[in-house]
């Protein structure tokens, strides 16, 4: 019997070594995420296939040579000729025992890190590998249909032959080719999956990624099985599971044993054969019964459709499209269960939107206020923008002397966020025009952004150009979309955000200000030149002026003194004793009009007059101020 299990243990190991390499040439070809993930499984299979088997030869060398020890007493005849049992007697069970407490919990060490370090790996490499479309599906289902009959006949013969005979380590390798079985016929269902006939091309990338998850168990499992071995009590003569041998392998291998183990625990805390109950017998034989009813039921779930308002749904039967002229409308609708038809639902009337120019950050509170220095979102991408004012950049020598001068690029880069909000105007369109219409069309609104950018001037698009430029690449990302027709009407591109990157945001607002406060001092400067001249100008004019009034005023005054010389003449002659006395007064009351006066009296009197000369204000401003005379004492 030792020696049966043993051939069937290398069995075991032969079939998980050619089916490793056979499995991963197949999934290279597919390009299967899931085959390879497959193939990882069964490389895995095969390692510990080899150390079991390796394990059932130590045992067997240590029977045969406990037999023959055995016979050789017997034959002998003297029980004192094998009585020094030590080690030099004994190696073949020296051997096992050094195998299964040093190499068996290293190679499990060994085994852990290989499932954490695969898992690991083909998790952050599975969502390059699922962007190829598979091929050559015919020789993948020949190869893994293949894989999947001879693993499952020879690892059920062998699991069955575990279970029965009690073969402990014949056990991980036949449950090791049993997962191997399953893994490649969900594989081969993947394969199946993807034809373009029936429609489900991401059958694989799923599988291949529920592959992966459970490798990372595998790993999890195998940490926890050597940590609970370091506080595993020994009992002496009792024989223990195999330290590498995993549970969850053997009840994915064996999911019947899950109810034999279920039972017997039931019995264990119970306190009686719970199993034998007429129940529990019941359960197990509607149990079946039970799932197929499951079963349809969620079928049957599957045949009613339920649309809300504002959605449109198209059906497609075996992957082929049913109502392309005339998708559902909002309501309850009827269909065949899964997987025969399947409904695909589109929002037209929703207003969408995406993105261009940066990556919102989901976690960050939005901002009232945007500064240029500060970022303001996740990730900000910059894009090339035309200069229309170039700069001369120029070199000077250590004497300080100019000598060489050269233009700088007419463009500069610029952040921007552009938010692009559509909605779908024509779901066939959108639905089956293109494989992913939202991103061709985020492609086209990019693309155009940019094709826009590189013609206009920064500081216009910057400042007075947004409105226009909004509206011009509304205007051009509709046209591209009507020309790919893909279905969608372009409601709003609004340019929210624009300003120069972050890390020179600093130096062009020290530029833009330096800009400022020169533009400031020359208007300040022509203020005052146009000041000075205008004052001057204006006190040129004055004096020309007065200077004019003045020549024509003494003109004037000199014809009218000749004039009055003429007339004086003629009064003269008319009156010559009156006129001399006329003119005397006329000149001479002017003159002493401002003069004090002084009024003497009679001298031939001896009256005392007391003249107070003080000046006094007057009472009326108008009048001459005329001295008091106080009448005299007698």
């Amino acid at each position: 019997m030792e020696q049966s299990s043993q051939k069937k243990g290398l069995v075991n190991l032969l079939l998980l070594l050619a089916a490793t390499p056979a499995a991963y040439v197949a999934a290279r070809l597919c390009h299967s995420a899931a085959g390879l993930m497959a193939t990882v499984f069964l490389g895995l299979g095969f390692l510990v296939a080899l150390v079991s088997w390796f394990q059932m030869r130590l045992e067997d060398r240590e029977r045969l040579e406990r037999f023959e020890l055995d016979e050789l007493a017997r034959s002998k005849g003297s029980a004192t000729l094998f009585a020094n049992k030590d080690e030099e007697t004994f190696p073949a069970r020296q051997s096992r025992i050094l195998f299964e407490k040093f190499f068996v919990p290293g190679f499990t060490i060994v085994l852990l890190f290989l499932e954490a370090a695969a898992a690991w790996w083909l998790w952050i490499k599975l969502p390059e590998m699922s962007l190829v479309a598979l091929q050559n599906q015919e020789l993948a289902l020949g190869a893994f249909g293949l894989f999947f009959l001879v693993l499952f006949l020879f690892g059920k013969y062998a699991a069955g032959i575990a279970r029965l005979d009690q073969q402990r380590l014949l056990g991980p390798g036949a449950g090791w080719v049993l997962l191997g079985a399953y893994l490649c016929f969900l594989t081969l269902t993947g394969i199946v999956a993807s034809i373009p006939a029936v429609g489900f091309l991401k059958v694989d990338g799923y599988l291949a990624r529920i592959f992966c998850g459970f490798l990372g168990l595998l790993a999890l499992e195998t940490l926890i099985s050597l940590i609970f071995e370091i506080y595993r009590p020994r009992v002496k003569g009792k024989v223990g599971r195999p330290l590498y041998e995993s549970r969850l392998v053997g009840l994915m291998s064996h999911p019947e044993g899950l109810f034999t183990t279920a039972a017997k625990t039931l019995d264990y805390q119970f306190g009686f054969k719970i199993s034998e109950t007429w129940a529990y017998q019941m359960l197990a034989e509607k149990l079946p019964l039970f799932g197929v009813g499951l079963v349809a039921a969620a079928l049957l779930s599957s045949c009613f459709v339920f649309l809300d308002p504002g959605e449109q749904a198209f059906l497609e039967r075996f992957g082929h499209l049913v109502n392309g002229d005339h998708p559902m409308g909002p309501g309850v609708h009827l269909k065949l269960p899964w997987p025969v038809d399947h409904v695909y639902r589109y929002n037209t009337e929703e207003i969408q939107s995406f993105n261009i120019g940066y990556v919102e950050d989901t976690n960050r509170a939005p901002e009232k206020t945007m500064v240029w220095t500060v970022p303001h979102y996740k990730e900000e991408y910059n894009m090339l923008v035309a200069s229309l004012a170039q700069q001369t950049l120029g070199t000077a020598d250590a004497s300080g002397a100019a000598t060489e001068s050269r233009q700088s690029a007419p463009v500069n880069l610029l952040a921007v966020g552009i938010p692009v909000q559509y909605h779908i105007s024509n779901a066939r369109d959108w639905a089956y025009g293109h494989a992913d219409a939202p991103a061709l069309l985020e492609q086209v609104a990019t693309r155009e952004v940019v094709r826009y950018l590189v013609g206009v001037d920064l500081l216009d698009i910057m400042s007075s150009g947004r409105e226009q430029a909004a509206d011009e690449l509304r205007q051009r990302i509709q046209a591209r979309a009507d020309e790919l027709k893909l279905g969608v009407q372009v409601m709003f591109v609004g340019l929210e955000g624009i300003h120069p990157p972050v890390p020179v945001a600093a130096s062009f607002e020290a530029v833009n200000g330096a800009e400022q406060t020169a533009q400031a001092v020359i208007w300040r400067a022509q203020g005052m030149t146009n000041a000075t001249v205008l004052a001057a100008q204006a006190t040129a004019l004055e004096q020309v002026r007065t200077a004019t009034g003045k020549a024509d005023r003494q003109t004037r005054s000199a014809a009218a003194q000749a004039l009055l010389f003429t007339n004086q003449i003629v009064s003269y002659l008319a009156a010559p004793d009156v006129y001399p006395s006329r003119v005397y007064y006329k000149t001479v009351i002017p003159a002493i009009a401002d003069a004090r006066k002084y009024i003497i009296g009679p001298t031939n009197t001896h009256e005392v007059y007391q003249l107070n000369l003080e000046d006094k204000t007057p009472y009326d401003w108008g009048r001459v101020n005329v001295p008091t005379v106080e009448p005299p004492k007698k």
